[in-house]
């Protein structure tokens, strides 16, 4: 049981990257508010204000690689626990972008001003959450995960 429920959970934060990937990678329009209002709020930070140019031009590349990087070790169950430490790490940043800047939980998806009702946000978290519950599943006394 404890198989099915680690892959459902792999298979739920793949899905989840691999389907935001296009967005990421192909400069769409949520992608673009989404990285301008980040890089804007970091830009108002004297001590962020260097790498918000280059999160507004290369975050969206850069998060979408790392999303990239930890779907395919979630697919490898004797990497599964790497995988889910970067998808919690990078679901850890984007729960704070949501919620510590501008950006927000209910986030603007297009110039008119329309919101995406904090879907954005609320996959983040059951991202994070699932991810956490894979480390902990495989957590033995001698530190390893194991999903075998």
């Amino acid at each position: 049981m404890k198989k099915i429920i680690s892959w459902i959970l792999a298979l739920y934060i793949v899905f989840v990257f691999v389907q935001s990937l296009f967005f990421k990678f192909a400069g769409s329009v949520e992608t673009v508010i989404i990285f301008n209002t980040i890089s804007e709020w970091m830009a108002s930070i004297d001590a962020l204000s260097f790498i918000a140019p280059l999160f507004k031009d290369y975050g969206g590349f850069a998060i979408g690689g790392a999303e990239v990087v930890a779907s395919l070790l979630l697919l490898i169950p004797a990497s599964r626990k790497f995988g889910a430490m970067l998808a919690l790490m990078v679901m850890s940043g984007a729960i704070f972008f949501h919620l510590c800047t501008p950006l927000g939980v209910d986030r603007v998806i297009d110039m008119a001003g329309n919101t995406d009702g904090g879907v954005l946000f609320f996959m983040a978290c059951g991202v994070w959450v699932s991810s956490l519950i894979l480390i902990l599943m495989g957590w033995r006394k001698n530190n390893h995960v194991s999903y075998s």
